[in-house]
């Protein structure tokens, strides 16, 4: 993300609302709800995020071991709030080197997710359904999540929890195996106290970049 409010499907800087219309409108995507410009993560603006969005903030809990929170993606506008949040944590890969997971959460439609995976459209498609590859756990209920065929260099995973989009984004697509195992995720805005000690660290660069891996 630039220094701009970018379109959360392609990146692009949308055009802001004006008197033709209340919305930012992407030349690509028509009315988008944009993705803020990327800051280093705090506790402050965790407070500021979870007080105005209308979806989950979801991080794995506990961290895992050595694990940093390197950013917070967020999407919407002053009139209505956010409306995609994504919480990014790094650290290191099981089989290696250095890893990032992105779990977003979002409202149909918005596109932040599918951004991020490298998909053209603004959801998962046919790839949610059938068997699932993958879950996660949130109030120790079981949320399963089907693997979303995209580019080779991540791997990506989508499902719902209630009414809205759940992904899992890993680069590289090695850090995949980190959904073998069950993860427990919790909402951000819940862990109250907890969420000012968390360890907080810098946007992964490809973040910085934009989509492009």
């Amino acid at each position: 993300m630039k220094g701009e409010p970018t379109c959360p499907r392609c990146g692009d800087q949308p055009r802001p609302p004006g008197a033709w219309s209340s919305r930012w409108v992407c030349a690509r995507h028509g009315e988008v709800y944009p993705v803020a410009p990327l800051v280093a993560p705090s506790a402050r603006l965790v407070r500021r995020l979870g007080e105005r969005s209308r979806v989950p903030m979801w991080l794995p809990w506990p961290l895992p071991h050595g694990w940093v929170v390197g950013a917070m993606v967020h999407a919407g506008d002053d009139a209505t709030g956010v409306r995609a949040a994504g919480v990014a944590i790094s650290g290191p890969n099981p089989l290696g080197g250095p890893a990032d997971l992105v779990l977003v959460s979002e409202e149909q439609g918005v596109g932040l997710g599918a951004g991020l995976a490298g998909l053209d459209g603004p959801d998962p498609g046919t790839a949610v359904q059938g068997e699932p590859s993958a879950k996660v756990l949130v109030h120790n209920r079981a949320v399963p999540l089907w693997f979303v065929d995209g580019p080779a260099d991540r791997a990506v995973y989508a499902g719902h929890w209630g009414g809205t989009w759940l992904w899992a984004v890993l680069s590289p697509s090695t850090a995949g195996v980190l959904l073998l195992e069950d993860v427990e995720v919790v909402d951000l805005r819940d862990l109250g106290h907890e969420a000012d000690l968390l360890p907080y660290g810098t946007p992964p660069p490809w973040l910085s970049r934009g989509y492009d891996l």
